[in-house]
């Protein structure tokens, strides 16, 4: 696919439902008793995979496209599947499905595509095994497939040495079915929202400072939940309305939960013009609509506590940096290695392609803001977020940028070159 110079964006955009939310949903929905109605499900690759996952251990789903039904069958009324349970390209469903299995009554073995299969999942088998799983890395590298044969868990305390949803929720949904308390501290609060949406079905869930605790559930009930936009598709939007010259796009209903709106704040420090307009907490998750306008951007410095509500708009916030004035320095995001591609590599690789002038640092990057940008040859490694990223960094680029493997874009939105277009 192939992108060229844009005169400006104007008009706009609902970008599809968030993709922690969404997998959460089904998963919640699926251990919960009665039914849960999800509206704006997205129904991108790794959540429909999410899906087909639960639907092969007996779980009732009806996917109607604008409202996903899930018929739970209970804490404890989930089936062995009739074979491998194949979660293709995504993270999420391998590591949170883990916490759910390792304390049921069957065996189960798990895998995914090429991708997934590289993907490192010793961060979720060592704290599942400090709760008596077992859980075993079929090829001995530490990967997925994963062996897991279901055992009764005790609680434990973690410490986890990397601040990651991923890594929290497995052991909190292991926890549900632990004997006694269990918790999770972390460096810095991650998403939060297993914590949340597990509360709102019925765990008892508390946090306090960068600790979640969950104590063991005798049942959850089914609710309904209405998924936000999703503020990581969102980022290519608001990046585009900040990038290209007299541009201005209105972002309706998206997430703006504080553990995931780092690029609002990044952008903010950057000097972005972004107004919020009907801010609400009526769900699950606080929402807004997002004003953007083009205008002048200058370089800051981000690192720490913001690293983790950001991690995967960073691919979008270095190639914004581009086109600011002075340095941005990117550190604490070497987590960035290990997505469905090394992002820190890509990143540094494709947009020196293109004319940035870009250092690799061991856990960032260094942006010298500033050079214009012409157009390349993009692979983008079939990384849905590479994809988009350079996507937008072509309406900004002299000449012609094409992008390989553009597909890849399903995983988490189908339908994003459409709306791209929309405004154009």
């Amino acid at each position: 696919m192939k992108f060229t110079r844009a005169s400006r964006l104007r008009g706009e955009v609902t970008i599809p439902g968030d993709k922690s939310v969404s997998h959460r949903s089904v998963m919640f929905g699926s251990i919960a008793k009665g039914t849960t109605e999800i509206h704006n499900y997205l129904q991108g690759a790794d959540c429909l995979s999410t899906i087909a996952c639960f639907r092969k251990m007996g779980v009732e789903i009806e996917n109607r496209g604008d409202v996903v039904l899930v018929h739970g069958n209970g804490m404890n009324g989930l089936k062995e599947p009739d074979g491998i349970l194949d979660c293709g390209n995504s993270g999420t469903t391998t590591r949170l499905i883990s916490g759910i299995l390792a304390p049921q009554n069957f065996d189960v073995v798990l895998t995914g595509d090429e991708s997934i299969q590289k993907r490192p999942m010793k961060r979720i088998m060592e704290p599942l095994a400090m709760m008596g799983a077992d859980i075993q890395s079929i090829n001995n590298n530490g990967c997925a497939p994963l062996k897991i044969n279901g055992r009764p868990l005790s609680g434990i305390h973690y410490t986890s040495a990397i601040p990651s949803a991923q890594v929290k929720s497995a052991i909190l949904l292991a926890g549900l079915y632990a004997d006694g308390e269990t918790s999770v501290t972390e460096p810095y609060v991650s998403r939060n929202h297993t914590e949340l949406m597990l509360r709102y079905f019925g765990a008892s869930v508390e946090t306090k400072d960068t600790t979640a605790v969950i104590r063991p559930a005798a049942e959850l009930h089914g609710n309904v939940v209405e998924v936000p936009g999703d503020i990581s598709s969102a980022a290519y939007f608001i990046a585009a309305g900040l990038m290209v010259p007299d541009s201005e796009i209105l972002i309706k209903n998206v997430g703006v939960n504080p553990t995931r709106d780092g690029i609002l704040r990044v952008c903010q420090d950057m000097g972005a013009d972004i107004t919020f307009l009907n801010q609400s907490t009526a769900s699950v998750e606080p929402t807004a609509d997002l004003l953007v306008r083009h205008g002048a951007l200058h370089g800051t410095e981000i690192g720490g506590a913001v690293i983790p509500t950001l991690i995967d708009e960073l691919p979008m916030i270095a190639a914004m940096a581009c086109l600011a004035e002075g340095d941005t320095v990117i550190r604490d995001a070497a987590e960035l290695k290990v997505k469905e591609s090394n992002r820190l590599e890509v990143m540094v690789n494709c947009l020196t392609a293109m004319g940035a002038d870009v250092e690799e640092r061991p856990d960032g990057m260094v942006i010298h803001g500033g050079k214009p940008l012409h157009g390349a040859v993009i692979d983008s490694r079939l990384d849905h977020r590479i994809a988009m990223t350079f996507a937008i960094a072509g309406l900004c680029a002299d000449g012609e940028t094409e992008i390989l493997g553009a597909d890849c874009v399903n995983i988490s939105y189908p339908g994003f070159y459409e709306d791209l277009k929309k405004l154009i």
